[in-house]
């Protein structure tokens, strides 16, 4: 159901264009992203949307009505939660946080205006502990908070009353990393009630973990609408930036040093071409073939991208089909003849009485052939967790960390996220592979006793892995870049799959010794349960 649809929506501020004819619809329970540089209009629509502001042209339906601005959000379902705090310093925190939404008694159920403190004080701080925040006393005066905790107290004011459709205009720049993510927790919880939201923010990471739409605005016109798990951020960025063919757009691997200083450099590319072509819009041929010149060689840095992007995806994917038909192979034909060997042995070990020597000689084979048996079945988990395609992820991981801490004795700690589900066959290999190759370099490169891995969900779209290990950690030196030069391909791979999937990767090491590294990878919403 169709919650709000504006239709061309303008605004104009002088010679400013904020809004240039903004079209878009939000649908109950549905989170719909709003991307956008500095003075694109995601401020001023949000204020529109919320009747705070009236458009020059353009109209907007609500719940099927039509409702012209300016209008009193609360009485038509929503709810703003401003970029930055509105707030009134001569006041303290509940009576922020409910100004003009006061809690009052009411007397045979009719309401006075007679205000509830003592209610208004509960509910306050039930609305502050949502957001984990809790202050020494809800009577202290805006004006002594500091620039966090007053946004705090913002966010709660809009969330002070109940609404159909909750604006969040971009409060997370004042925010530290807990309370953002308390936010975005809290947004998904407002998904699944059913209740709409429309957020605005300049944090991409953000956006993809918890919309379903992406709406992108520039100079105050939509420049895109994408859902969120057919995206991803280079096409946001395309957009953003206004670059042509921008579903060309992938992110830069390893073709130069690291996929990373890639992915840098080509957005710096886009991003000097888009202020070039506002600059020399008015020069001379000179400077637009210059321009011109500029154009096509971030084209071509685009294309090459992709033509490495796709031959390391496709090599990987062979790859990972010639591991699992040699496991298939070898599990099924090789070790089922070892065993067969050792049974025809067995029968002739028991019917050989009179020689004690010969039947010796026996038993020392086939004790070799088990071990044997033994080493192929580690070759083929190696080659293809045997797990992972009828238990899923976290039981290949949980078999992998056992066998491989019996092996190099070293102790694991592994720790899994408990809704885990299963996630697609790419995605469940590609994780189970950087943690198999993060323990090897543990084991070969750190002189480690203990090794923890973590792997946990943060978002509904991103998953979090983490390996520490108390060895020698990284060198002063260190230089990805330079690994494959040396022979070393470990992180390297691990930071091409990582690159693959759209993900991040850092390394540091520890005040205390040993090294950190950490992966964040995104997946689709949905997770396929366990059958």
């Amino acid at each position: 159901m169709i919650f709000l649809r504006a239709e061309n929506l303008s605004k104009q501020f002088g010679a400013l264009t904020a809004l240039n004819r903004v079209s878009l619809e939000i649908h109950a329970g549905e989170v719909v992203g709003l991307a956008g540089r500095a003075g694109a209009g995601k401020t001023v629509l949000c204020r529109v949307l919320a009747g705070l502001q009236e458009p020059d042209s353009g109209e907007m339906m609500i719940n099927g009505r039509l409702h012209p601005p300016p209008f009193h959000a609360a009485s038509v379902g929503i709810s703003l939660i401003h970029e930055e705090p509105m707030l009134a310093e001569q006041f303290d925190i509940t009576s922020n946080i409910f100004l003009g939404h006061e809690i009052k008694y009411s007397i045979f159920g009719k309401r006075t205006n007679l205000i509830n403190q003592r209610r208004m004080d509960g509910e306050a701080q039930r609305l502050l502990s949502l957001l984990g925040v809790k202050f020494s006393s809800l009577h202290d005066k805006i004006a002594n908070l500091s620039g966090e905790s007053r946004q705090l107290v913002s966010i709660a004011q809009g969330m002070a009353y109940p609404a159909d459709l909750r604006i969040v205009d971009n409060p997370t720049a004042l925010l530290s990393s807990p309370y953002e993510a308390k936010l975005l927790a809290l947004i998904e919880t407002w998904r699944r009630e059913g209740t709409a939201v429309l957020f605005s923010s300049q944090n991409l990471d953000h956006l993809f973990a918890v919309t379903d739409r992406i709406i992108v605005l520039r100079n105050g016109s939509v420049a895109a609408t994408l859902r969120t798990d057919e995206t991803n951020r280079e096409e946001i960025v395309a957009a953003l930036v206004g670059i042509d063919d921008r579903k060309q757009r992938t992110p830069v691997i390893w073709a130069l040093d690291s996929y990373y200083q890639a992915k840098h450099q080509t957005e710096t590319l886009h991003q000097n071409q888009a202020n070039l072509e506002e600059d020399l819009a008015e020069r001379d041929t000179t400077n637009q073939a210059l321009l011109e010149q500029l154009s096509e060689q971030v084209q071509a840095l685009d294309s090459a991208n992709l033509a490495l992007q796709d031959a390391q995806r496709r090599l990987l994917t062979e790859r990972e089909g010639e591991r699992k038909r040699l496991a298939r192979e070898l599990h099924d034909e090789t070790i089922q003849d070892l065993l067969s060997l050792n049974y025809q042995l067995e029968e002739i070990a028991s019917m050989e009485y009179e020689n004690r020597a010969m039947a010796l000689e026996l038993d020392d084979v086939r004790q070799h052939i088990r071990m044997l048996v033994s080493n192929v079945r580690g070759i083929c988990g190696d080659l293809r967790p045997p797990t992972i395609d009828s238990l899923g992820l976290g039981a290949a991981l949980q078999s992998h960390v056992h066998t491989w801490s019996k092996r190099t004795g070293i102790l694991v700690d592994l720790t899994l996220t408990n809704d885990l589900g299963r996630l697609p066959e790419a995605i469940e290999l590609s994780i189970f592979r950087i943690v198999q190759e993060g323990l090897n370099n543990v084991w070969k490169h750190s002189e480690a006793t203990a090794v923890s891995v973590t792997l946990t969900q943060t978002s509904p779209r991103l998953l979090h892995i983490t390996i520490i290990d108390n060895g020698d950690g990284l060198p002063a030196d260190f230089d990805l870049s330079a690994l494959s030069r040396s022979g070393h391909y470990g992180l390297l791979g691990i930071s091409e799959r990582v690159a693959l999937m759209g993900g991040r990767l850092s390394f540091r090491n520890q005040a205390a010794g040993g090294m950190v590294m950490q992966v964040e990878i995104p997946h689709p919403r949905k997770i396929i349960d366990n059958e």
